[in-house]
């Protein structure tokens, strides 16, 4: 039997909500319904248990950092709580050691500033947020940084630009995991229409 691709979401107090539960439902649902061959997605977290977003929904940690499978994918996501993060050496560590391990690191929106605060956007292109682009300079002037893009995929590491723009980095995700078809079957089992798309209202 095939091992399953294995994705983490990451948790942490005061992240930003749907920087995690947008890709988490593309990502999901995509496990659930879409994928052809196993896909496992589960949220880790500094402490397994209940994490508390920056407006205040709570979601649950399957796994501790410490406990986690061994993972193919991790998603970052962004929020108040990086500003802490971006300073904590031992969230670091634990990053730069997933990347060594051949991990795919995806951040969501200020997830990126933590993964250049690792060194591991240097030298590469990468985004964030509109309003911290500055800010990812900042931190490490040899980022390549992207100011268009919804999001950029450099192999090993991939960065989207700001919350929403999670959803589309995650349904890119998936094309490059599983093909065209079946981000498109994504996509549209979650009815997700791309920014731009254009949208009739009324009778």
């Amino acid at each position: 039997m095939t091992d399953p691709l294995t994705i983490g979401v990451l948790l942490f107090e005061e992240t930003e909500e749907l920087d995690v539960v947008g890709p988490w439902e593309v990502l999901g649902f995509w496990a659930a319904h879409i994928a052809t061959t196993p896909v496992r997605v589960l949220t880790v977290a500094p402490r397994a248990g209940v994490v508390r977003g920056s407006k205040g929904l709570g979601m649950v940690a399957d796994h501790a950092v410490h406990e986690a499978l061994p993972l193919d994918l991790l998603v970052h996501p962004g929020g108040n709580g990086t500003r802490g993060l971006v300073k904590d050496e031992a969230h670091l560590r634990w990053l730069r050691s997933l990347h060594e391990r051949g991990t795919v690191l995806a951040s969501v929106c200020t997830g990126s500033l933590v993964l250049a605060a690792a060194g591991l956007l240097s030298g590469r292109p990468a985004t964030t947020h509109r309003d911290y682009l500055d800010k990812l300079t900042k931190i490490d002037p040899s980022v390549d940084v992207r100011r268009g893009p919804r999001y950029v995929d450099d192999g090993t590491v991939v960065t989207s630009a700001g919350v929403s723009a999670g959803i589309d980095m995650a349904l890119h995700l998936v094309a490059r995991y599983d093909g065209p078809e079946a981000a498109e079957a994504t996509r549209f089992g979650i009815q997700y229409e791309a920014p731009g798309t254009d949208r009739v209202s009324g009778p």
